[in-house]
C-alpha cells in the first residue's frame, strides 16, 4: 500500500481543513488507517483511526470532538476534516495504514506498515 497524503495549509485559529489521504493498492479496505501528527521538536502523536471498513473510529482527546475521520474505500481515500483549529494544532500531519494491528496497539505509530509523506498544517492564533 503507498499513501499520499495532501490538503495541509496555512489558516487562522477557528478554521477549518479537511486533509485527505490517497491509497494505492488492494486490500485498503480491511487496513486500519490513522492519521498522527509531529510538531517540531515532538514525537509523532496519535490523531485518529479508522479500524477498517465500516469499523469503529478512535481519536485522541485533544482533538475529540473537533476532527473527524473518514474514509472512502471506493476511491481508496481517508479524509480528516478538522474543525476548530487551535495553534497548537501545527503540525506535519501522515497518514498511515496497517493490517493485523490489535486494539491495544492502534494507537502506536511502529504498528503501522505504510506511511505516507506528511502534509504540513500551520494554524496562527
Amino acid at each position: 500500500v503507498q499513501l499520499q497524503a495532501f490538503g495541509g495549509g496555512w489558516v487562522q485559529a477557528g478554521d477549518s481543513l479537511r486533509l485527505s489521504c490517497a491509497a494505492s493498492g488492494r486490500a485498503f479496505s480491511t487496513y486500519a488507517v490513522a492519521w498522527f501528527r509531529q510538531a517540531p521538536g515532538k514525537e509523532r502523536e496519535f490523531v485518529a483511526v479508522s479500524r477498517w471498513s465500516g469499523g469503529s473510529t478512535s481519536y485522541a482527546d485533544s482533538v475529540k470532538g473537533r476532527f473527524t475521520i473518514s474514509r472512502d474505500n471506493a476511491k481508496n481515500g481517508v479524509y480528516l476534516q478538522m474543525n476548530s483549529l487551535k495553534p497548537e494544532d501545527t503540525a506535519v500531519y501522515y497518514c498511515a495504514a496497517g493490517g493485523g494491528i490489535i486494539l491495544s496497539s492502534i494507537r502506536t505509530p511502529s504498528s503501522y506498515a505504510h506511511w505516507g509523506q506528511g502534509t504540513l498544517v500551520t494554524v496562527s492564533s
